[in-house]
This record gives structure tokens, C-alpha cells and sequence, in this order.
């Protein structure tokens, strides 16, 4: 993950490094200059000391890397006799028992355990965060391209995309429980309060993150009469697509990395179901989202901020009702569907 947000950024820091070597020639003529008397880049300016014919400069040159070497070997030769003579202590040490983390902020509830078992996936297993490290990143990327363009309107949809990516993480719950599944059949968990738990979860931290994004672009010289259109748009697909990824991932299990596995360590064999699952959900949720669509795009067109104020009312409330019927169906199909469920995660270990 540490490699790829360098990887993602890739194109601010090119452009980034680029104008900052053309607007500064001469400061890096110096810094070649003193850098070529450190031992970092001694060894490598003797070849063009020696073609100036500048060879009292080259011997000094010389000497320094000489030196380097010299200290390089025997820090090298001290730390390896340390390693051999006295390695590193292998003892135990005593830990002090952790308290109950968030099933003491949750409540004594079947939705409240399964909340909190859920949130602390979301902070301590890497496959969660490998799926969503793209997630902080879009903001710089569409701030990056405003600078570039003079123009910052991509960032209006950086709450709604943000939305749409956080809701759907939760569609494959299921699938990164692997044969920890079994916990919740055993207990006797109902389908519903599982379902809700699950989307308490990621809301804990989903919904604060999609209303600062959402009123982002505004801080940046948007139309503020936008802004309600824009709210309204985001929390209706938060709230929309969280009840649909609660009844695909209570319907359908899809090929994640197992538990203890690399997050971008893909599991061969069913690659079509996970593609038809995923494409199909997701093509599922644009259509549960088309009234709020519809009424920013009048809005846009109009430019008629009624529109905006009737989508701030009407995205979280028809995204609530979607999200309750998404969690109780959900819930009907995992309780009628648990074993089987089970079984097919016992197929992918």
C-alpha cells in the first residue's frame, strides 16, 4: 500500500518535479556542485573532474571516497561481530490485557457486537484499507487537476464518488469473513441485525468522510447554490448503495484475498461471477440513483436552485428507505441462505 500511493500520485509528482527543475537551473548547478564534495557523490563526479582536468580536485575527490569506503567497511564489520556475539534477546515479555475496544462503545446488542467485530476489521485488517487507499488519494488528484486546469468542477463529484466507493466496500463483508462466517451462524445471529451491524460499521466513519468531500469543492470557488444538490446526491448513494451491498454480499460470495494474504493478492478461479457481481451491482446502483442524478443535472441545466433543495430532501430519504429495504431482504436471504453461504467461503480458503 505504501507503494502505491506513490503510484496513484504519479502524475502530480512528475508535473510537480518537472516545474520545479525548469524554474530552478541554477539553484541545482550549486547543489550538483556541493554535493559532489559529500560522500554521497564524490565517487561519481571523478569523471568529470578528470575530463575538466581538474586533477587535484579529482585526487581530493578521491580521497573522500577512499575514506567513505573505508568507514562503510568497518561500521560493516562492528555490526556483524555485535550480530554474532551478542544477538538480539529472545525472551518474552509481559503484555498487559487490552480492554473490549469498540464493543464497549457499541451497545449489548446482536447489531451492536456485529458493528463493533466489523469496525475493527476496518481498522486492523489490511485488505480493508488496500481496497479504500484510493479513497484519500482522489481528492488530491482532482485538487491537482484543478490546478492544472484553472477549472476545480471535477472536485463537485468527489463526495459522490467517495460515496459510491465506501457503500460498495461493504457489498463483499461476507467474502473477507472467510470461514469466520461460521461465528455468526453458530451464535445464532438473525440476518437482519448482521446486515445492520455491518452498515453501522462503515457509516461510523462513511458519513463524515462523504460530507466534508461533498462541501470540499465549495471551499475551492464553487457555486454554493450547488451545494445542497450535491449533499443530497451523496448521501443518497451512501445510503442507497449501503442497502444494496447488503443484499448482494448477503446473496453472493466473490474471490477476495483470504485472511493473512497480500490485499492485492487476487485467489484464481471465480473471476466471472466476481465480474458479473460486482459490473451488475454496481450497474444496479446508477439506476437506484437516477433521481438524484436527474434533478443536479436539471440544476446544472436551469441553473435553478429549487432542484438543489428538493434533491437535499429527497436523496437521504429515498437512500434511508432503500437502505432499510436493502437490510431487511438481505437479512431474509442470509438467514435463509447462511449454511450455503458457509459453504462456498469453505470452497475459497
Amino acid at each position: 500500500m505504501v507503494f502505491l500511493i506513490p503510484l496513484v500520485l504519479m502524475g502530480p509528482i512528475v508535473a510537480s518535479v518537472a516545474q520545479g527543475i525548469a524554474g530552478s537551473g541554477n539553484f541545482l548547478t550549486g547543489l550538483a556542485g556541493t554535493l559532489s564534495w559529500t560522500p554521497a557523490g564524490a565517487t561519481w563526479s571523478l569523471g568529470g573532474e578528470l575530463a575538466a582536468g581538474s586533477y587535484g580536485a579529482a585526487a581530493l575527490k578521491f580521497l573522500i571516497a577512499l575514506a567513505t569506503l573505508a568507514v562503510l567497511t568497518l561500521c560493516w564489520k562492528l555490526l556483524l561481530q555485535r550480530a554474532l556475539v551478542t544477538p538480539p534477546y529472545a525472551g518474552t515479555s509481559k503484555k498487559r490485557a487490552g480492554g473490549l475496544g469498540f464493543f464497549a462503545l457499541f451497545p449489548a446488542t446482536p447489531t451492536g457486537a456485529v458493528a463493533a467485530r466489523s469496525l475493527s476489521y476496518w481498522l486492523r485488517d489490511p485488505r480493508y484499507a488496500g481496497a479504500l487507499v484510493v479513497v484519500p488519494l482522489l481528492p488530491v488528484l482532482m485538487l491537482f487537476q484543478g490546478t492544472q486546469t484553472g477549472s476545480y468542477g471535477a472536485l463537485l463529484f468527489v463526495g459522490p464518488l467517495t460515496a459510491f466507493l465506501l457503500a460498495w466496500s461493504i457489498s463483499t463483508d461476507v467474502s473477507y469473513d472467510n470461514t469466520a462466517f461460521a461465528l455468526h451462524l453458530a451464535t445464532g445471529v438473525r440476518g437482519v441485525h448482521d446486515r445492520l451491524g455491518r452498515a453501522v460499521a462503515c457509516l461510523v466513519f462513511a458519513l463524515p468522510v462523504v460530507l466534508g468531500l461533498s462541501v470540499l469543492p465549495f471551499l475551492f470557488g464553487a457555486d454554493w447554490t450547488l451545494l445542497p444538490g450535491v449533499l443530497g446526491l451523496s448521501l443518497g448513494v451512501l445510503f442507497s448503495g449501503m442497502g444494496l451491498s447488503s443484499v448482494v454480499s448477503a446473496r453472493y460470495t466473490v474471490a477476495v484475498p483470504l485472511p493473512g494474504d497480500s490485499p492485492f493478492k487476487k485467489p484464481p478461479g471465480n473471476v466471472a461471477q466476481t465480474m458479473a457481481v460486482q459490473f451488475g451491482g454496481m450497474g444496479v446502483l446508477l439506476l437506484l440513483i437516477l433521481p438524484e442524478a436527474a434533478l443536479l443535472v436539471a440544476q446544472f441545466l436551469t441553473g435553478t436552485s429549487i432542484f438543489g433543495w428538493i434533491n437535499l430532501f429527497l436523496g437521504p430519504v429515498l437512500g434511508l428507505a432503500l437502505f432499510a429495504a436493502g437490510v431487511r431482504l438481505g437479512g431474509k436471504w442470509l438467514d435463509a441462505r447462511g449454511p450455503e453461504l458457509l459453504a462456498q467461503l469453505a470452497v475459497n480458503r
